[in-house]
């Protein structure tokens, strides 16, 4: 690779012309017999420019026009002919003579088309007396060190990225657009498309071509894969005449060997064509692709991108919209905004396809004006789509109104789904003729198994709920991205399993969905949330706390979401022992508890928010929230499958505020549930467990089969924190140590390695001036600074940072300093130290 001077700029070359021009530098009189071909753009001109000089250095004579005597032409002097394809037969047979002659030195250079005859004669002659050199675009090495050479952008690999992209490598459109970003600030990156002005530049290369040629660029510009019957009808030519079409432009530099457009050349075809020739051939195709059911969202994509979409029929906007609503539904509702300006009745679909992009206050809007002045059509599909929209901001009631009213048969399951989840009967409505009539789709059906997947849940056997939940997750699975839900069947059958405890059917469930794609975008944060909630029970915090941030980093959540995901922060914080953000969690989660009444798919983050309350000395404002939740379970007869992990919490919300006798209420519910399910077995025993070694009453056999139990059912983190909690109250050392390896050992199996000790493995009760000690320790103080603070030697704090270190069985000041930022945080356990009063004593 070598540069070389053509006016203003360098340009790059290969090997092969490179050796001939350093040839003719050392030796001007080597014959010369040369052929130099290439589209328009690749350097040709400034080939033969650059041997001209050559010569010129060298006192030889160059002439550049075909004399019309061969014979008369100085045997001393060169020929260097730009542009042989455009000579007329006379000349090319005198370039032929002179070639065959051998007597003359000369270079053609000329376009692969057209190819005359006498062209193709000379450049056999070439080809088997002398040489041919083809010019081909820059590899991206190449692009990149004309860069480095003309500006300071060739170190930078986005600007070389972004300029071989847009130009395929082609040198002339290279230099052109290098000049305009040749001030760019690298710091900033490089443009996001072309500078208008070097989209001007190509104006004249499209002047210079027939006018079919031109159309056929029109249609190669929509970057659509176009077969050659397909551009035959599209421009009513012969396959022929396609032929030669493509060979045009592709002589013109402005189309590829693979017979596309690079961005740049697409871009200055769409700007520069006039506007009418452009509707009209867009058109055309658009007609062509729907007469055939083909898709037509690539080329209004293509149109998007350009700027010029204003060219599509309206009907093909609204065809290209349905064709995105699945993978793209935010395109899709731009597709139909811009086909019901250009009058097609298609507001309803727009509001559809922005609730399933997650944007509920454009479908609200947009809804909202079709419910009063649309057709009946479009009212009952704005009717669905502003239910749907109610129902993810926590307005159950509207949402089922509205549902009953479209009189559509999911709707009707959706409606029962919504008053299931507030224990409001919803009224059954006689079905209309329309509703009879309409078929049993995959959406009809899913929505009844949704329906009939919660009332099970409610009055039947939690397997046959999770089972019905399932199979609506499954009928939906191979086309619910564009099916518009009020929730997902996958997260109803992930919240039943986590009150039942089969959470790795929860994973797999909502694995699944978010692979699919179930719900669109609008249902994405609720199965990513859901999934971090099992991380979180888990004991993976790490995890989950990742997963919380990847979901709320996309921007607001919906009020639903948003309670769930505020309910994982103070979730996390608690099992964590960060105070700090505990209490930074607690208002934002008052303010969601707000936003979202309580409903039946809301009692886990109701539960956690009443544990991070109960931590934090203010409970009593949840308590209106806590007695709707039991109102709602009690007009639902107390489903156990849905009372447990409430009363589960609010045990743990009892001993939190040292209240024996709320939480003995407690156990004795989750008691009376205990035979429902084996989670509903293992929590009752855990919950008597825990009020017994709060009581001072520790078996260390028991306690280990309650925390091994729960670990098993999923509740991973209680399972460790009971037999470190246990650990810390039993006066036996034996069982102490049993208790502290049974604890590290379930946490060793959380998967998490966050180094975070057992929780409750506090195990040790410090002394008081141990407690100061390790209070001034963990703030990152040195021995001295702790003593000079404590009026004690620096060997003393050393003998107390050993004797702490020894007991805890810490292997190094790492782990120590972590287990006791635990044991300070998780004072609150048990804030007096005394085990509680007896049941029924004093």
């Amino acid at each position: 690779m070598t540069t070389i001077s053509a006016s203003e700029s360098p340009l790059m070359i290969e090997a092969e012309p490179r050796a001939l021009l350093d040839a003719v530098a050392a030796d001007p009189a080597v014959p010369l017999a040369l052929g130099v071909t290439g589209p328009g753009g690749h350097g040709r001109t400034t080939y033969l420019h650059e041997l001209a000089g050559h010569y010129r250095r060298a006192g030889v004579v160059v002439h550049t026009d075909v004399p019309t005597d061969g014979a008369a032409l100085d045997a001393d002097a060169v020929l260097l002919v730009d542009d042989a394809h455009l000579l007329d037969d006379a000349r090319l047979r005198t370039l032929h003579a002179l070639v065959a002659g051998r007597r003359h030195r000369l270079a053609v250079s000329y376009r692969p088309w057209p190819r005359p005859a006498g062209l193709v004669a000379l450049t056999e002659a070439l080809r088997r007396d002398g040489r041919l050199i083809p010019l081909t675009p820059f590899t991206r090495a190449r692009t990149a060190a004309y860069l480095a050479a003309t500006t300071r952008l060739g170190r930078h690999p986005d600007v070389v990225d972004f300029v071989h992209t847009q130009t395929g490598g082609v040198p002339r459109h290279v230099e052109w657009l290098v000049r305009e970003v040749r001030e760019h600030e690298p710091a900033a990156g490089p443009p996001t498309e072309p500078p208008h002005q070097v989209l001007l530049r190509f104006g004249a290369d499209l002047e210079d071509l027939a006018p079919d040629a031109r159309r056929l660029l029109i249609a190669l510009a929509a970057d659509v894969p176009l077969p050659v019957d397909e551009l035959c009808a599209l421009l009513g030519r012969e396959s022929a005449e396609i032929d030669a079409l493509l060979a045009e432009t592709r002589a013109a530099g402005l189309v590829g060997a693979d017979g596309q457009l690079t961005p740049i050349v697409a871009r200055a075809v769409t700007l520069l064509s006039p506007a009418t020739d452009r509707t009209a051939l867009w058109r055309r195709f658009t007609q062509l692709r729907l007469a055939h059911g083909a898709s037509v969202l690539p080329l209004v994509r293509s149109l998007l991108a350009a700027g010029v979409a204003g060219d599509c029929p309206a009907a093909t906007l609204e065809a290209a919209a349905e064709e995105a609503l699945a993978a793209e539904p935010a395109l899709a509702a731009r597709l139909f905004a811009m086909a019901a300006s250009g009058g097609r009745p298609a507001v309803a679909r727009q509001a559809a396809a922005a609730a399933l992009a997650g944007d509920l206050d454009l479908a609200l809007r947009l809804s909202g004006r079709l419910l009063t002045t649309a057709s009946s059509a479009q009212r009952v599909e704005a009717a669905v789509v502003a239910a749907t929209a109610l129902a993810h901001r926590g307005q159950a009631d509207r949402s089922v109104e509205l549902y009953q009213w479209s009189g559509r048969a999911s709707a009707a399951a959706f409606a029962a789904l919504g008053a299931l989840a507030t224990a409001c009967p919803a009224e059954r409505t006689e079905p209309n003729r329309a509703d009879r009539d309409e078929p049993p789709t995959l959406h009809a059906s899913a929505a009844r198994l949704m329906a009939d997947g919660v009332r099970h849940s409610v009055d039947g056997p939690a397997a046959d709920a999770l089972s019905t939940l399932v199979q609506a997750a499954a009928l939906l699975e191979p086309d619910g991205r564009a099916v518009l839900l009020p929730d997902s069947p996958a997260a109803l059958a992930a919240l039943t399993a986590l009150h039942c405890g089969e959470l790795d059917i929860a994973e797999r469930l909502l694995d699944r969905a978010l692979t699919s794609g179930l719900g669109g975008p609008l249902l994405a944060p609720r199965h990513r949330l859901l999934r971090a909630w099992i991380l979180m029970v888990r004991g993976r915090t790490a995890a989950a706390a990742e997963q919380l941030a990847a979901v709320t980093a996309g921007g607001p959540l919906e009020s639903r979401d948003d309670l769930f995901a505020v309910g994982l922060n103070l979730g996390i914080a608690r099992r964590t022992s960060d105070l700090g953000a505990l209490r930074r969690g607690w208002v934002p989660a008052l303010e969601a508890l707000v936003r979202h009444p309580v409903d039946l798919f809301t009692l886990l983050p109701l539960g956690e928010l009443a544990i991070a309350g109960a931590r934090l000395g203010d409970l009593g404002r949840l308590q209106p929230y806590l007695r709707a939740a039991r109102l709602l379970l009690g007009r639902l007869d107390d489903p156990p499958l849905w009372r447990t992990p409430l009363h589960w919490s609010g045990l743990h919300a009892a001993i939190l505020t040292e209240d024996p006798a709320t939480a003995d209420d407690h156990v004795a519910a989750l008691t009376a549930a205990a035979g429902h399910s084996r989670y509903g077995a293992v929590v009752a025993g855990a919950a008597a467990c825990w009020v017994e070694v709060l009581r001072g009453m520790v078996d260390p056999a028991r306690v280990e089969t309650a925390a091994r139990g729960l670990y098993d059912i999923g509740l991973c983190w209680d399972g460790a924190r009971l037999a470190g909690q246990a650990a810390i109250r039993t006066a036996d050392r034996r069982a102490m140590t049993t208790l502290l390896d049974c604890a590290r050992t379930l946490q060793a199996g959380w998967g998490d390695r966050t180094g975070t000790p057992p929780p409750g493995a506090a195990g040790q009760r410090l002394s008081d001036r141990e407690r100061e000690v390790a209070e001034l320790m963990v703030t990152g103080l040195t021995y001295r600074e702790i003593g000079d603070r404590l009026f004690i030697s620096a060997k003393t704090v050393e003998h107390h940072v050993a004797r702490m270190r020894s007991r805890l069985n810490c292997a190094n000041r790492p782990e120590l300093l972590a287990l006791l930022r635990t044991i300070l945080a998780d004072r609150s356990a048990a804030p007096t130290g005394q085990p509680w009063p007896r049941r029924g004593g004093t």
